[in-house]
């Protein structure tokens, strides 16, 4: 998943730096919030994942301290070995969500400059060598 979601976020940055002649962000707005559904749902798979380890663990501290032994220790660094992994994917899933956020919002901006663009076209067409034919 972290390979998929910096891949992913990698690749909007270049549309958004080097934009393809004939993009048509409308499209890429639509496939973009399929890709932010996607990553919402594992984000919150692994944050109710993380939380429960996370109450886990303190239940299994709070057991230790009231009746100290090896295999309570040993289970309480084994949930602290896996809690730690849990939030650095959390936090990855986290900041990988509230950056699309802000890739959608310059998506979303350049789809509405580009539909404005396309109306002043159909009002104003170009003739044969590019230029816009005003009203007079």
């Amino acid at each position: 998943m972290k390979k998929r979601i910096l891949a992913y976020l990698e690749k909007i940055d270049q549309l958004l730096k080097h934009p393809p002649i004939a993009v048509n962000y409308e499209d890429e707005v639509k496939k973009h919030l399929v890709q932010i559904g996607f990553f919402m749902h594992e984000r919150m798979v692994h944050l109710i994942v993380t939380v429960l380890f996370a109450i886990l663990s303190v239940a299994v501290a709070l057991y230790c301290v009231a009746d100290p032994g090896i295999p309570m220790l040993l289970l309480f660094g084994a949930l602290l070995i896996l809690l730690v992994p849990y939030i650095m994917h959390y936090y990855l899933l986290e900041n990988g969500v509230q950056k699309m956020y802000e890739q959608y919002d310059e998506l979303l901006r350049r789809s509405e400059e580009q539909k404005k663009e396309e109306g002043y076209r159909e009002t104003y067409p170009e003739d044969d060598f590019g230029n816009t034919k005003t009203e007079q």
